[in-house]
């Protein structure tokens, strides 16, 4: 098994990205949370190490959020159904080693102190869960300034004075009076306009360097993100599993490189990511998509790259995502590349998500079965826009392919 050399703080920062473009209205959340609540943690003295818990914890709190609607619901003061996705998150980060420590804090960064404070935890876990907690509700208050159009220094006393009424019940005395020292200063409120909070966060990455790690557990963090974008419409539950296996497999098939086929792998988890700005209705239209929007599903390449890009370490994965919906004699799209200028493993992912995809339930048709699907394969071949070779491949194992592609499903 390959080893790899990842920054794992571009990686967490670039899933905050993807986390990013489920907010409809309000983007860059997980962000400014993370903004506040470590200057929080710097207002009451706490370690560097305690700070980097805490930032990532904040920049992911959110992670169990896939569909616009719970999004948009988070922006209210309270919702009653608010403690799902803290539980939908914290068992997506439970499943990485790379992440698991982060895992009770995300579980309970909804829970009020006064329930939290007799919880069997550490204290820092209860600290930090609180912090955000209380930085996510000024974060909402925040936003309904900006909606309206508002200078949030007009809104600052109102937005303390909101806090301050939960001190001691929602939140903690000792976080709050630390939030309202920090909210002293006109350029804690000006940093959270976006220009402003991604140069504070530019700052906190340019402390941490590449770090060694095995493929499991590059693909355990990986699957975090793939877990997310499939979570976003049953039609869509496991998607990017089965596109994983069955590039990886078929890459296996041509004798590609063990690391070349790991690297299928990731794409194969990663290369929707850029779906979550897709609204959940057409995710779920049982009809045809019209000329608007397929262009707004077509941009989901492009947005997955933009993702990508800024983890060093995972170059090609990056190139071949964005590449996944080329085809051969340029009809695909987001750069319409075509013939020698489309990498032979773009090629591939590009085979193993339209199988994939076939082999699964849309909302417009039931799953295929394995003749129909090699029937549209070779047809797509024969016109010129999927790889013949690989579709030729495909075709002479078929029965593992059509396991490689939907045992994650079934299972």
């Amino acid at each position: 098994m390959s080893t790899y050399n990842v920054n794992l703080h571009e990686a967490i920062y670039s899933l905050s990205d993807a986390l990013d473009l489920v907010g409809v209205t309000h983007i860059h959340h997980g962000k400014r949370v993370a903004y506040m609540a470590t200057e929080c943690g710097k207002q009451l003295g706490w370690s560097a190490p305690r700070l980097d818990e805490l930032f990532q914890a904040a920049i992911l709190h959110d992670c169990g959020v896939s569909k616009t609607m719970v999004h948009t619901h988070l922006a209210e003061m309270a919702w009653e159904n608010e403690a799902e996705h803290c539980k939908l998150g914290a068992e997506l980060l439970a499943s990485s080693p790379l992440l698991a420590h982060l895992s009770n804090t995300v579980l309970h960064h909804h829970t009020h102190w006064s329930v939290l404070k007799d919880l069997d935890l550490p204290p820092e876990v209860k600290l930090r869960a609180n912090c955000i907690y209380m930085v996510d509700r000024v974060d909402v208050l925040v936003l309904g300034y900006q909606l309206a159009g508002k200078d949030i220094l007009l809104g600052m006393d109102d937005i303390k004075g909101k806090i301050l009424k939960h001190r001691g019940d929602w939140f903690c005395p000792e976080l709050v009076d630390a939030f309202m020292d920090v909210a002293r200063s006109d350029a804690f409120w000006f940093t959270l306009e976006s220009g402003h909070v991604n140069g504070y966060l530019s700052t906190w990455l340019s402390h941490f360097h590449e770090q060694t790690m095995e493929f499991s557990e590059l693909r355990s963090l990986m699957h975090v993100f793939s877990c997310i974008v499939d979570a976003k419409s049953p039609y869509t539950k496991q998607h990017s599993d089965g596109v994983a296996n069955l590039a990886r497999y078929i890459g296996g098939l041509f004798k590609l490189p063990e690391e070349t086929c790991e690297m299928l792998e990731l794409v194969g988890l990663l290369h929707d990511i850029g779906k979550l700005r897709v609204p959940d209705e057409l995710l779920e239209k049982p009809g045809e998509l019209n000329e608007a929007e397929t262009l707004i599903m077509r941009q989901h390449c492009f947005d997955t790259y933009s993702i990508l890009k800024n983890i060093r370490g995972l170059e090609p994965v990056s190139l071949w995502a964005l590449q996944h919906h080329e085809r051969m004699d340029g009809t695909g799209y987001p750069n319409h590349t075509k013939g020698v200028d489309l990498s032979f493993e773009a090629r591939i992912v590009a085979v193993s998500d339209v199988f994939q995809a076939l082999a699964q339930e849309r909302p417009y048709r039931g799953p295929l079965e394995q003749v129909v699907i090699i029937n549209l394969l070779k047809l797509e071949a024969e016109e010129g826009k999927l790889d013949e070779m690989i579709v030729a491949v495909v075709e002479e194992n078929l029965q593992e392919c059509w396991h490689a592609a939907v045992d994650p499903i079934r299972g």
